[in-house]
């Protein structure tokens, strides 16, 4: 008989909530083993701490790896993934804010970044340590303590230094060529209506394109080909719902997925939690 015990798997957590400072900025505290994040994208911002193992993930066009105790940077709307770099998984924290709520705080601001815009952070992953035990103290208060004007001056200063120290002045508008107004028509329909049923040679029609040069230049300029990025929108769409008490089943059918669990799979894959679990973690 074989006197060695197989080691049972470690149990994945993740816990969502939502702070009410600058409108509700959505928080996550998990510790991922097997969890493999498809390519995806959130409306807010990404600003993680490791606190064990490490993160392989996928942004701005290439891979990177997060150790303990770095910083994970990813803008709004930018396409990501994200693994264990490392047997024993990975523990982090995270933030999501949205572009306007920086915004709000840049404005604020009498030197440092431009008013016009939010930031860009061009580095995945930064070492601070400094910053990193300054998010760690926000995550804790906001976690544990009802004080408000605790929690929104550590808040606060937390995302200035943030962008002081690590973020750059929004680049100058370009001039946008006509293809680029094309595909921003679609942009703009997927995320208006991401539970429309429309066929590739309808959303090309909309842009003037042909499908197939619609499928690379989509792509090209948004990071996913237009049936990716529509599943990105109705998980957007699917969230919000969930969040305002609506069933995973009603959210399924009125974000356009085919069933239950279709949107099961894909939210699991971008969110790292089931519908089910935010469901009851974040519902209000």
């Amino acid at each position: 008989m074989d006197s060695k015990k197989k080691q049972s798997p470690k149990k994945e957590r993740a816990t969502y909530s939502i702070a009410d400072e600058l409108g509700g900025i959505d928080l996550l505290d998990a510790d991922y083993h097997r969890q493999n994040f498809s390519r995806h994208s959130h409306e807010g911002y990404t600003v993680g701490v490791i606190e064990n193992g490490a993160q392989q993930f996928y942004r701005t066009g290439g891979n990177h790896v997060a150790p303990q105790g770095s910083i994970i940077l990813v803008n709004a709307d930018e396409v990501h993934s994200g693994h264990s770099a490392t047997e024993g998984g990975w523990s982090y924290k995270a933030m999501y804010p949205l572009p306007d709520q920086f915004e709000t705080i840049s404005h604020e601001l009498a030197a440092g970044l431009s008013s016009n815009g939010a930031p860009y952070f061009p580095s995945p992953v930064v070492y601070d340590p400094e910053l990193a035990s300054q998010l760690r103290l926000v995550f804790e208060t906001l976690e544990k303590s009802d004080n408000r004007l605790l929690r929104e001056t550590l808040l606060y200063g937390v995302l200035t230094k943030l962008m002081c120290k690590h973020g750059k002045r929004p680049t100058a508008p370009q001039d946008v060529s006509k293809a680029q107004r094309q595909l921003k028509l679609v942009k703009e329909f997927l995320d208006d209506f991401p539970s429309a049923d429309i066929s590739l040679q309808e959303l090309a029609n909309l842009a003037s394109f042909s499908p197939y040069h619609l499928v690379r230049a989509f792509q090209k300029e948004y990071g996913f080909p237009p049936h990716a990025y529509q599943i990105q929108a109705r998980l957007r769409l699917a969230k919000r719902l969930i969040r305002r008490g609506h069933t995973v089943s009603d959210a399924a059918q009125e974000s356009g997925f085919h069933d239950q669990s279709h949107l099961h799979r894909h939210f699991k894959k971008a969110m790292g939690i089931t519908p089910g679990q935010f469901a009851k973690q974040v519902a209000r």
